[in-house]
């Protein structure tokens, strides 16, 4: 199992509307079928400056390919996360065995 996670600033207003526009529009990538357990977070930690984050799993290492790879999720990274996304930070873990 992989869990993909990205944590992320938006170069919007908090609480505008352009915020959650951008946050309704994450929800496409959930129609990707190799996409588990999909949330979209919101940061409390004052030890970070990033101030939300996506996670999501995938059953095997095609199976994030897949997703990296499918025209659903490089259309929300061309069109929404370039112009949108301020900065991040992506982390990707596998179960330690």
């Amino acid at each position: 199992m992989i869990r993909h996670t990205v944590m992320f600033t938006l170069n919007h207003e908090p609480g505008s509307k352009a915020e959650r526009e951008f946050l309704e529009a994450a929800l496409a990538l959930t129609k990707i079928e190799t996409v588990k357990r999909f949330e979209r977070l919101r940061q409390t930690s004052p030890k970070c400056d990033h101030h939300f984050g996506f996670s999501m799993e995938f059953d095997s290492q095609a199976d994030y390919e897949t997703y990296n790879n499918h025209p659903e999720h490089t259309k929300f990274v061309n069109e929404r996360w370039v112009p949108e996304v301020a900065a991040f930070q992506e982390i990707d873990y596998e179960n330690y065995e």
